[in-house]
């Protein structure tokens, strides 16, 4: 007497087989990011608060001195979000859209991606996270402040 035990067992076999393959991209996941292109602002009166000292080096940094009403400002551009995680394997799309900042030339180096975006423009980029560490994307207009992380984690 034969119990169908085994051949639903064969049968899950050669299911996993077919879904997971030898390749491991079962679990690769379309991933898509927005990437926003912003510049933080903050600003008082020398009446309230004192003329900060300067700020470091970069274009990233802007601090307008006092008008004739003695108000200042402090602004910085970034990136939002800051890191972006995704796994080996990963079809990645950072979808670029600025906000602030007439224009940033923007490179991810070690996806060999350069490309300017213009404020009220959007850029969108697809790769596959095929290279695991930390991987910087760099406005080389607004350094130091603007730069994130893509952070793709290993195959385990």
């Amino acid at each position: 007497m034969t119990l169908p035990l085994p051949r639903f067992a064969l049968a899950l076999l050669a299911l996993g087989a077919l879904v997971f393959g030898s390749t491991g991209d079962a679990f690769a996941a379309k991933r898509h990011f927005v990437v926003t292109a912003v510049e933080p602002k903050g600003g008082a009166n020398v009446e309230k608060e004192k003329f900060p000292d300067p700020l470091p080096e970069g274009g990233g940094y802007v601090l307008k001195k006092p008008d004739d009403t003695g108000r200042w400002e402090v602004a910085v551009y970034v990136f939002d979000p800051r890191q972006i995680f995704v796994d080996e394997g990963d079809e990645v799309t950072l979808e670029f859209v600025g906000i602030n900042g007439a224009s940033h030339p923007i490179t991810i180096e070690a996806y060999g991606q350069t490309f300017e975006l213009k404020r009220g423009h959007v850029n969108k980029v697809t790769f596959v996270a095929d290279k695991p560490g930390r991987h910087s994307i760099i406005c080389s207009a607004h350094l130091p402040t603007m730069i994130s992380e893509l952070i793709v984690n290993p195959k385990k």
